[in-house]
């Protein structure tokens, strides 16, 4: 499932109605490329315009939700944790790791995955 979030509205997207951005095409490469254990998770490809970035959702049930941001130009895969409410420091996310592009989509779903089994956000 996609989602789109635009003005604080979220929509779901089906089909023809999905961007096709090369970032979008990367994203549901890499979703597809997750194991079993990340789609139980709940698992959604998420185009953020409000925060400009898409990215792939994790539900996660210990720690709320994270996202691997896609990259822009040169910048890095980003595995960010987000905030419903910011914290005491006043910050809306907190980066957990970055994966440099040199992976291929299957290293990229394999890193982000082990990364959050073997840290306790899936179970």
């Amino acid at each position: 499932m996609e989602l789109t979030i635009s003005d604080g509205i979220v929509r779901g997207v089906r089909g023809a109605d999905a961007p096709m951005t090369e970032r979008a095409i990367r994203a549901r490469t890499i979703a597809n490329l997750l194991p079993l254990l990340c789609a139980r998770a709940g698992v959604k490809v998420v185009h953020n315009s409000d925060r400009n970035y898409t990215g792939i959702r994790f539900e996660t049930k210990a720690a709320g939700p994270v996202v691997l941001e896609m990259p822009t130009g040169e910048e890095p895969y980003r595995l960010v944790q987000e905030f419903i409410d910011p914290d005491k420091a006043g910050r809306m996310e907190v980066e957990l790791r970055r994966f440099p592009q040199i992976y291929k989509p299957h290293g990229v779903a394999y890193m982000a995955a082990d990364f959050l089994r073997s840290n306790g956000f899936l179970k």
